[in-house]
């Protein structure tokens, strides 16, 4: 596991969300969730709307990402509601990253074609801290990365992205269900199936 060893983005606690632009094709737009503490926002699960803290604990409703691919188009992971999803906070030269990358890949293969209790599939979303646009690429076609959810702000430890969900050591993950919903997190080798199989429907 690869730690944090420089300062991440502040979070500004009076600001629920924010943007931030830029002109440049291969800088990431990004909009998270800030102010965890204090947002919440409503889901409706079976008829009835039920209030969710917007945070990242187990439990919660897991913060907006939208980020550019590797291409320069916003992906935003709210994009992927009704899908079971692995939102996977790795990068091209963190060494655990990639040798858990092969553990994630058979997840995905294994699970993309599944039938869930209540979820329409299973998707992964990668979140890069690579700062490094060929370098990132190589190592998601190197690693076979096949999803097509790649994002990142180039940014490394001052992603905005990790600063929110508290990201201080990768890999990291969160499985999210298909209202937005925190399943389980930090998920690596066997742990990441059994949490997923317990979503699968049994026939």
């Amino acid at each position: 596991m690869i730690l944090k060893t420089t300062i991440g983005a502040t979070l500004i606690a009076s600001a629920a969300f924010f943007s931030l632009q830029s002109t440049s094709e291969n800088e990431a737009i990004t909009e998270v969730s800030h102010d965890n503490l204090r947002a919440s926002s409503s889901i409706e699960v079976g008829g009835e709307v039920t209030e969710l803290r917007i945070g990242t604990a187990v439990g919660d409703l897991a913060p907006e990402i939208a980020m550019n691919n590797t291409k320069g188009k916003p992906m935003k992971l709210s994009d992927l509601r009704g899908q079971l999803v692995l939102i996977d906070f790795w990068a091209s030269w963190c060494g655990p990253c990639r040798r858990e990358n092969p553990n994630v890949v058979n997840a995905y293969k294994k699970y993309k074609k599944a039938k869930f209790k209540s979820a329409e599939g299973f998707e992964v979303y990668s979140v890069s801290l690579d700062s490094d646009v060929a370098r990132w690429e190589a190592a998601i076609k190197k690693d076979k990365l096949e999803w097509k959810w790649h994002v990142s702000d180039l940014k490394r430890w001052n992603s905005e992205a990790a600063a929110v969900y508290g990201v201080n050591s990768i890999p990291m993950s969160f499985l999210i269900d298909e209202n937005g919903v925190i399943l389980a997190k930090n998920l690596r080798g066997f742990e990441l199936h059994r949490q997923i199989d317990q979503h699968v429907a049994s026939f």
